[in-house]
This record gives C-alpha cells, structure tokens and sequence, in this order.
C-alpha cells in the first residue's frame, strides 16, 4: 500500500491481500462480540477478514480491498482507544468512506481517559459550527447527538479554562413550569427532566469531580424558568429541548449571555409539547435570528442518528406520515 492509502502493482479485479497493523487495539473490542463487527465489514465489503495479534489481513478483489480499508483503519484507531465499537459504528463507517468526518475537531476528555469524535459528517460539521460561533442552534431528530456533543464541547472548554462555568437548562414543560403537584422538594420535582443532561455529563466527567462541581456550582443544571432576571458571563451555556421553550422564554435565555460566553441550543421541532396557542422559540428563532454575524444555524438528519439503527428508520417512517 502507497502512502496514500492505495495499492501498487495489483489490477483492479486481481485478488490482492493486505495487512494493518493492530498493535495497541484492544482485539476483543476490534473483533466485537462473536465477531460481529468483522462480520458486518465482511458484509459490508465482499471481502474475507481475519484477525491475528498483531495484523488484520483484508482479502479480496483489489478495488473491494482498497475501498475497505480505510473502514477497518477507523474501525483499528477506535479500538486502540478503547472507545465503544459496534456493527452499527462499522456501518456509519462504511458510509462515511471517503468523506471528511472532521476527525480533527475529536475532544479528548481529561480524568476520563476518553475521546469524543464525531461519527458522521453532520456530526463533525456541528462540532466545527460550535468552535465557530458565539451562539449555535442544533436542530434535528432524536439520536444525532445534539446534546451530547454540546455538552462534550462545553466540558472540553472548562477543562481548557476558556470558560469558567457550564451551566445547562432544560423547559420543564411537561409538567407546565408547574411542579407543585409532584413529590419532594423543588430540586426532586424538576430532577427527572434534567436527567439527560445529568447522564451525558456524568459520561464525560469522573464521579466525584461532577458531584464537587455541582456543589460549588461550577457546573449548573437547572430549569429554564430559573435564568429569569441573571446574567451569564464566562459561562458555556447549554439550552436543550428548546422546541418546548416559549418565545418570550426563549428571548430571556438569550438575553442572559454575558462577556465570554457562548451558548448551544439544541431542539427537534417534530416534538413541541407547547400548547397550540404557544408559538415555540425554537421555530420563532429559526425565523428571525439568521443572518446575525455568530449566530449559526446548523442541521442534523436522520442520517446523523447514532442509536440502535431501527431509529434511523421509524424517524424516516414518522417524517413521511406527516408528509401524507
């Protein structure tokens, strides 16, 4: 194989068999559980995988072997990080070859000892949008790693001291902003709406470290009902499920950002649980806030989504129902 990847002296259609190197990849998370992701990249690819210690060999057609070998590099680099690796990442790979994945926009997570990259293009095109701009609205289905990868920013700039706090805000709107009529106190009330950016958070940060930062609140999670009235300098601040944001609540959040600091909105407008008569600040904004110098717009499809793969399809599924 030449330095760019390609193969000298083999035809197109002759059987060629080429070999990378596996030295540091974790095998069992390279081979995947009964060996599925080698099966998958076999399916994938009409080619025949094996694996050995220190070397994948990938045999086939030479035209087949060259177009699946930067599939398996990804799939080698995944595992020399330790980093999650299933047949549906083998898959996003494979339709990701040949395209910029921005793997150089990847966030390398201290205390953690792991790195966040974006999996698809879209992906990587936000990521890129939110080292960008002072303001980003992520908007598209469930899945695409909106907020996950909002929040893996938002960490990173903390650790790199470029931000002083991160603070996260959530509509409660399921239960109308009015919480009274569930059990404990205020915090245990609002608690399970704020469970998902609990969870990504503790995702990328050790145990003990979230829960110190929380304490001192370096780190905020709150309702959005709670930014009414305070200013948010040296913040990164992270607005989610802002399609169940009102207009006039949504231009209070705005209104908020202070000296040094940016903010990710992120919503999905086919799942607005506002009132009919509200207008969501998620779709008013989308309106009227284009066109402002470091305010981005960035969108994300079903071809972004990251879950099981049958995701992928019940949103196409949904999406043409509403266009019957």
């Amino acid at each position: 194989m030449t330095a760019d990847g390609t193969m000298s002296g083999a035809s197109l259609g002759e059987s060629v068999t080429m070999r990378l190197s596996t030295e540091g990849a974790d095998l069992l998370t390279l081979a995947g559980v009964s060996d599925a992701n080698l099966l998958e990249l076999q399916k994938l690819f009409p080619v025949r995988v094996t694996l050995r210690a220190d070397a994948m060999a990938i045999a086939g057609a030479a035209d087949v072997v060259q177009r699946a070998l930067p599939v398996a590099q990804r799939m080698i680099d995944a595992a020399k990080q330790r980093a999650p690796l299933e047949p549906d990442d083998v898959l996003r790979m494979s339709l990701e070859n040949g395209r910029d994945t921005g793997s150089g926009e990847r966030i390398v997570l201290p205390g953690v000892r792991k790195i966040i990259q974006p999996k698809t293009s879209g992906q990587a095109a936000y990521l890129q949008a939110i080292a960008d701009n002072d303001i980003v609205v992520g908007i598209g289905p469930a899945g695409t790693g909106k907020t996950y990868l909002a929040v893996a920013a938002a960490v990173d700039a903390l650790s790199r001291k470029r931000v002083k706090r991160i603070v996260l805000a959530r509509p409660a709107v399921e239960a109308g902003e009015s919480l009274g009529f569930l059990p404990g106190d205020m915090q245990a009330k609002v608690d399970p709406y704020l469970r998902p950016l609990y969870d990504a958070l503790e995702d990328m940060m050790p145990a003990e470290r979230v829960a110190k930062s929380l304490e001192t609140r370096v780190i905020e999670i709150a309702p959005l009902a709670y930014m009414r009235g305070r200013t948010l300098a040296d913040a990164f601040v992270i607005l989610d499920e802002a399609q169940n944001a009102t207009a006039l609540q949504m231009k209070m959040f705005l209104t908020r950002l202070g000296v040094n600091s940016r903010a990710v909105i992120t919503g999905d407008k086919t799942q607005v649980d506002l009132p009919k008569r509200e207008e969501s600040g998620l779709v008013q904004i989308e309106r009227i806030l284009p066109g402002i110098e470091g305010i981005a717009f960035h969108y994300l499809t079903d071809a972004d989504v990251i879950r099981h793969r049958l995701v992928r399809d019940i949103i196409r599924a949904y999406s043409a129902a509403a266009d019957t």
